[in-house]
């Protein structure tokens, strides 16, 4: 892409000022108008006989922070984003699979000793309670944040009137998205998914050739999508 080109980020807050900051790192425009809000949920945690946790996202480490003071705990994070949110909490025993779902079920198995509670959203985008318990863990999972679907600016969809790229960190923010494009296509638009599965729902929607998913699920490997 051209330097200086606009780059629509659609991840949720705070997340998207993060991945704003790396976008204009690398000379481009970044936009930041989320396509996804994270709300906290008022939950009571209990973790009497819990020995670890498990993380699938940042917002999920966020949320627990601000429910428990709970830091001796070791964690697992399906990737280096979620890791560093832990350790950032206080977190010191952190180990990340650098993947995804199933990336993240494996380590625990062969690394966790006892009852895994994980902590994420209201609507995950895969069940790692259920893949743990498929590999006999002991497992349970509470929802500690929901997200909430939000409409972009006017401002933000004539952007892709001309060309542009449009980064996408999960399957729902591409569901919206799709949704979207059902009704107003961006023909110039490139479409840069963390994953498979993110790019799958703008498969049949976008223009041919304009989705592209990274080769491994972190952030480093979407961003550089942007100059390939």
């Amino acid at each position: 892409m051209t330097v200086g080109a606009p780059v629509w980020i659609t991840r949720a807050r705070p997340g998207a000022l993060a991945t704003a900051e790396r976008v204009r790192g690398l000379g481009f425009t970044a936009i930041v108008d989320p396509l996804l809000a994270v709300e906290s949920l008022d939950v009571q945690l209990d973790l009497s006989h819990i020995a670890a946790l498990a993380f699938t996202s940042a917002n999920g480490v966020e949320a627990f922070a601000r429910l428990s003071d709970e830091r001796g705990l070791p964690v697992f994070a399906v990737g280096r984003a979620t890791a560093k949110a832990a350790r950032g909490e206080g977190f010191a025993s952190v180990s990340s699979a650098d993947g995804d779902v199933e990336d993240l079920c494996a380590l625990i198995a062969a690394g966790a000793h006892g009852s895994v509670l994980w902590a994420g959203a209201r609507e995950p985008a895969g069940d790692l309670v259920g893949m743990l318990r498929g590999r006999g863990l002991m497992a349970t999972g509470v929802a500690v944040y929901e997200t909430l679907e939000r409409a972009p600016s006017e401002d933000t969809l004539a952007r892709l009137d001309a060309p542009a790229a449009v980064l996408l960190h999960s399957p729902r923010a591409a569901r919206v998205l799709a949704a979207i494009l059902r009704q107003r296509p961006a023909p110039t638009a490139r479409f840069l998914c963390l994953s498979e599965a993110v790019a799958a729902p703008l498969r049949d929607i976008a223009e041919p050739g304009s989705v592209t998913f990274a080769p491994r699920p972190d952030e480093s490997a979407l961003l550089d999508l942007l100059n390939s």
